[in-house]
């Protein structure tokens, strides 16, 4: 995992809507969870999610027990900032996935669009996916974006990993059944366009 260092300096040199990665409104996010057939009062977790504007759409739909993760402090204040009196109803963690504790089977849409691809060692891939078997309920999804196979080789200076939708399955493996993949080409604030996959999956065990 890249230094918490490296992502503060990120996020307080720029504004939210001056990195690649910003979207005004995470669209295909909000229909695979919706996709997932939970209720409202479900648990959902986004990780990575510091600065993105998932939140405030997944709020705008009803969604009450929202928490939000992410390595860097002041992602998560600009969010909290621009979510105003509604930030009290979010649950915010600031810490790295692949060490945070979760409590166990905490969670029934576990969502990243942003951390997967910046793990470039095994290790770190490993101690992620230990970390969602934990964290997520049994029958509960876990929606996961990463760059895709022609997407960048660099975000933010660092390197990537690049999956087809079978090879990101394959780094969750056996207790994780894959229900639906899909494509993104996401255009930058810069207008440059990155090219994303999506995989929907349902934990099946542990």
């Amino acid at each position: 995992m890249q230094s918490k260092d490296h992502w503060e300096q990120v996020y307080t040199s720029k504004p939210e809507d001056g990195v690649s990665w910003f979207q005004e409104h995470a669209r295909q996010s909000v229909e695979l969870i919706a996709r997932t057939g939970v209720s409202k009062d479900a648990s959902v977790i986004d990780v990575g999610g510091g600065a993105s504007t998932l939140v405030d759409d997944l709020l705008a739909d009803g969604y009450r027990r929202l928490t939000v993760l992410d390595l860097s402090e002041a992602a998560l204040a600009a969010s909290r900032k621009r979510l105003g009196e509604r930030a009290s109803s979010v649950t915010w963690l600031a810490g790295d996935v692949t060490q945070h504790v979760f409590a166990r089977h905490s969670y029934e849409v576990w969502h990243d669009r942003a951390v997967f691809h910046f793990l470039t060692s095994r290790e770190e891939r490993e101690a992620y996916v230990a970390a969602v078997l934990r964290a997520v309920k049994p029958g509960g999804h876990v929606i996961v974006a990463t760059f895709a196979e022609d997407g960048p080789e660099k975000c933010s200076g660092l390197p990537v990993m690049r999956y087809s939708p079978d090879g990101l399955h394959a780094e969750f493996g056996a207790p994780f059944t894959l229900l639906q993949q899909e494509r993104e080409e996401h255009r930058t604030p810069f207008g440059t366009v990155q090219k994303f996959i999506y995989c929907l999956c349902r934990k099946e065990s542990n």
